[in-house]
């Protein structure tokens, strides 16, 4: 990607998240954003087919670095504990962008997007398990289920919440 492209996509990502810190995804036009950024609204489509195009896009960059960002993904499947340690001090560093990108009618998104690219990476390590019912489930359970009850239970201290999700979500058997 060329200089230009990247500041002008930077600067559309910026105006975006200004924005996107006031107000819901629904109410964010692309003539108001090519306000904020000051750019022609063709240049704006040049880049993104709509608004809720750009904001896809930013949520996936944002699942995408706290994946890479875990050392050990394949702890999932065998040390729980670990793996939600490093999940979570994954999201810490990046908890106000997410904070931004996933509110509102979006909350719910990053919790699905994140088991898909999980699942996605497990499976590309384990393709034997793509097809098996319990497994996905376990899997499925394992994230959404420790995402939840740490989001819920977190103010009762990180460290402690993490290791009762590893506890109670097993993890030792596949």
């Amino acid at each position: 990607m060329d200089l230009r492209t990247q500041k002008t996509e930077k600067t559309i990502t910026d105006a975006f998240l200004s924005l996107r810190a006031r107000k819901p995804l629904e109410k964010i036009t692309v003539r108001e954003l090519c306000t904020q950024a000051q750019i022609n609204r063709s240049t704006f489509y040049d880049h993104y087919r709509d608004v809720y195009d750009l904001a896809d896009r930013l949520e996936d960059a944002a699942v995408q670095e706290i994946l890479d960002s875990i050392a050990h993904p394949e702890t999932l499947l065998h040390d729980t504990a670990r793996f939600t340690r490093e999940l979570f001090a994954a999201f810490a560093p990046r908890e106000e962008l997410l904070n931004v990108l996933f509110s509102g009618s979006r909350r719910g998104l990053m919790s699905a997007k994140i088991a898909a690219a999980l699942q996605e990476l497990v499976y590309a390590r384990y393709p034997q398990y793509r097809d098996d019912l319990e497994f996905r489930i376990a899997l499925s359970f394992r994230i959404y289920g420790g995402y939840y009850a740490y989001a819920e239970n977190r103010r009762y201290g990180e460290d402690r919440v993490i290791e009762a999700i590893g506890r109670l979500t097993g993890g030792a058997d596949r």
